[in-house]
């Protein structure tokens, strides 16, 4: 065992047994590498990687590899899921050297962290034009004795550029109808409109983007903006990126048609596609929307969910196959015409292989296939469909199952609950929101400490301990933005409390000068560069998050501080939304909800009422972007509120229960007709 033996992180315990003497990212660690004037070896991953697996097999099992870099380096494994903080400094001088970037990464540093060669996967032999891991290991090993000054030289230069790339578009103005309109048309030209989604191969869910597009379709009336985001779920959702036995997407396609994916399965995506198809059901009324985002919520709950109550990171995509005992991508996944009429029998075999596209040529490896539903596919009665899909998925239980990563990251957790309590409101699912208050639960009682007047938010727990590493700024977002839905869903103040709570930290850990934000707290570990990125990545920015979480929270309060602290961050969203809409899809969509108002809902009356629930189940189904809902007793004449700001001197009409919409600072006439409500929440036309 090495020095990862103690340590929480299930990647890291991963590699525990390793022969390289790996450390954990410490002071010790530099210190070390210090003392021994080698240079550090970082390599950064995660537990659902799969080329991370690949290389670990390959060089870091290997003995002859791990004796020579225990020799010449200090050899420093980090998990990037538990230190983005890490990982983005690094990752941003990897593709600035390179042109791109991935997992593994591998970044050489000197004793004083500063990076001087950079790569991602080595393969033990060369290939395809890339040096085998030795002869890198080899190579770096020559220059830092034979050049040292070389090295020196190199390293400060990489920081100082680092340095120079210091944002500042808190004084930006505010994003307008025509800066979002400028976004829609850099879509619609990136737009595939075969296929769906945006770009090319591999092909990544978009998920902040199409809600940024339901957003825009609901302010503006825009169809196109509809049509692409209604076109790209329905195609991810017929494709093999989405299981089609038990839910849940996988992270890309590999190819343009979304049919064979890279088969991690991880909770941000999951939370954030959950909640874009209860959305788009919300504005269309689509069964396949309705169908996918309960699944998915589903599959969160059935897989993902731990035994303290919170969501676990991910699913490998690895898993043994039974037939090699190998450990191979997509091995739970896959399917044969033989292996489905094994299971169902000759008939019905042959009715699941038309009806799932598995053909004798296969779609994916060795004569395989990704289960998807091809158009043209066969008719089949639903009953009959539901009775296969039950017997696959009993079979697909006996196979071995891929390894799951059980730590709880704040910042996706927060996502999960949003996207669970909608669900749970939409969909007339009690038990959903029930899994999101459980999850709040552990977010407050283990990663949120105000011990000694420190407050703050620990990014990562496990069996119910919180991890040694601070939140950074998404996870303050998203958790905020959580709590902010769950307040809405359940009418509890406390969590409308408990946001408050976490945006304050934003304004007092997180905010420049400026406005912009930063991806660390003032206090935060020095890295070589306080990272800053306000680009969407895999799940919101955290730049945007908290954006949307000070907006939510201002229109709930009426606060000053918490709107222009929003406005002055959502400046970045005027500088790149023109320019880089698929990367900043989350701001587009906080900026649609910022164009709109966003709206105040509040609704009262007693909570055995049926009326006062139907008119709050109105309100939430409301497609105006980014709308906050109260709802509570009515207001006291005295001006008193409760727990909801929203609800002071609101009252009851005619002894009715009753719904207040306000925007801009004007208030609609108060309702009982939740039908008239629903008016007042609908699209407003330009």
């Amino acid at each position: 065992m090495n020095r990862l033996a103690g340590v929480t992180s299930p990647y890291l315990l991963q590699h525990a047994d390793n022969p390289v003497d790996w450390w954990p990212w410490t002071p010790e660690a530099f210190e070390e590498a210090h003392r021994r004037n080698v240079p550090v070896l970082l390599s950064v991953g995660y537990s659902a990687c799969h080329w991370c697996h690949v290389m670990a097999h390959e060089s870091f099992e290997d003995e002859l590899s791990a004796a020579y870099m225990n020799e010449h380096f200090v050899n420093i494994k980090v998990d990037r899921e538990e230190r983005p903080d890490i990982d983005a400094v690094y990752m941003e001088a990897v593709q600035a050297a390179t042109g791109q970037g991935g997992w593994p990464m591998t970044v050489f540093m000197t004793p004083e962290a500063e990076p001087f060669y950079f790569g991602t996967y080595f393969p033990p032999e060369p290939r395809h034009g890339s040096p085998s891991f030795m002869q890198v290991l080899e190579g770096v090993r020559s220059a830092w004795v034979g050049r040292p000054e070389e090295v020196a030289d190199v390293a400060q230069r990489i920081v100082r550029d680092l340095a120079g790339r210091q944002l500042d578009y808190g004084k930006a103005g505010l994003p307008g109808g025509e800066e979002l309109a400028r976004a829609l048309l850099g879509l619609t030209r990136e737009y595939d409109a075969t296929r769906g989604g945006f770009g090319g191969a591999p092909k990544f869910p978009p998920s902040m983007v199409l809600e940024f597009l339901l957003r825009h379709h609901a302010r503006t009336g825009s169809e196109g903006a509809l049509q692409m985001a209604a076109d790209t779920c329905e195609a991810m959702a017929r494709g093999g990126i989405f299981d089609q036995l038990g839910g849940g997407f996988a992270r890309y396609s590999v190819d343009r048609e979304w049919v064979v994916p890279h088969f991690e399965k991880m909770l941000y995506d999951n939370a954030l596609l959950c909640r874009v198809y209860a959305h788009l059901w919300r504005a269309t009324g689509s069964d396949l929307a309705r169908r996918v985002a309960l699944e998915t919520a589903d599959f969160m709950v059935r897989e993902l969910r731990t035994g303290e109550g919170g969501f676990a990171s991910a699913l490998d995509a690895d898993s043994e196959d039974p037939l090699s005992g190998k450990h191979v991508e997509g091995a739970y996944y896959a399917w044969t015409p033989g292996g489905l009429a094994e299971v169902l029998g000759e008939a019905d075999g042959e009715l699941a292989a038309a009806y799932f596209g598995v053909t004798d040529e296969g779609t994916f490896e060795h004569g395989t296939s990704v289960l998807q539903l091809p158009a043209g596919g066969p008719a089949i009665d639903a009953g009959k469909v539901a009775e296969i899909r039950e017997r696959l998925l009993a079979a697909r239980a006996r196979r071995p199952a891929p390894g799951r990563d059980d730590k709880i990251v704040a910042a996706w957790n927060g996502l999960a609950i949003a996207a669970l309590a909608e669900c749970g409101a939409f969909f007339d699912r009690p038990d959903l929101v029930d899994r999101a208050t459980e999850a709040a639960d552990l977010l407050v009682r283990v990663h949120l400490d105000v011990a000694a007047g420190r407050a703050r938010l620990a990014r990562t727990s496990r069996d119910g301990k919180a991890g040694a590493n601070a939140g950074v700024l998404e996870d303050y977002g998203d958790v905020a933005e959580g709590f902010l839905t769950l307040a809405a869903v359940t009418g509890e103040g406390v969590w409308l409390e408990f946001a408050g709570f976490l945006v304050d930290l934003v304004l007092d850990l997180f905010t420049a000068e400026d406005g912009s934000l930063y991806d660390t707290a003032h206090d935060a570990e020095q890295l070589i560069r306080r990272p800053q990125d306000p680009t969407d990545t895999a799940a919101p920015s955290g730049w945007t998050a908290a954006a949307g979480a000070l907006l939510a929270y201002a229109a709930h309060t009426g606060s000053r501080a918490h709107r222009t602290a929003a406005e002055r961050a959502l400046g970045v969203v005027q500088a790149l939304g023109p320019r880089a809409p698929r990367f900043i899809g989350h701001g587009l969509a906080v900026a649609e909800a910022l164009l709109d108002g966003p709206r105040e809902v509040a609704v009262v009356g007693h909570p055995e009422d049926p009326a006062r629930a139907e008119l709050h189940r109105t309100a939430l189904l409301g497609t105006a972007p980014g709308a906050v809902v109260a709802v509570g007793l009515p207001g006291a004449e005295d001006g008193s509120a409760g727990e909801f700001p929203l609800l002071a001197e609101r009252t009851l009409v005619r002894d009715l229960p009753a719904a207040y919409v306000c925007r801009h600072f004007v208030c609609a006439r108060p309702t009982t007709d939740p039908v008239e409500l629903a008016e007042q929440l609908g699209t407003v036309r330009p």
